[in-house]
């Protein structure tokens, strides 16, 4: 494991104290966490980016036109 060293407003620090506090966990627990959820969201919206165009042309404008192909 590697360590990150990051410069956070007081504001957030303490934001990140009191939910570090709340679900019992260390503050480095609850920040791996986040990273991990927002890289995730990143990948995703990446993808979909590239995926979409593709989509489009095939007639998939919204989410509903998937669930109906796929039900």
């Amino acid at each position: 494991m590697n360590t990150l060293t990051i410069r956070l407003p007081d504001e957030l620090r303490t934001e990140l104290d009191e939910i570090s506090r709340e679900q019992n966990k260390p503050v480095s627990e609850v920040v791996r966490n986040s990273l991990r959820r927002y890289c995730a969201v990143e990948r995703f919206r990446s993808l979909r980016g590239k995926v979409l165009p593709f989509a489009e042309a095939q007639g998939f404008l919204t989410d509903e036109d998937v669930f109906k192909a796929i039900s």
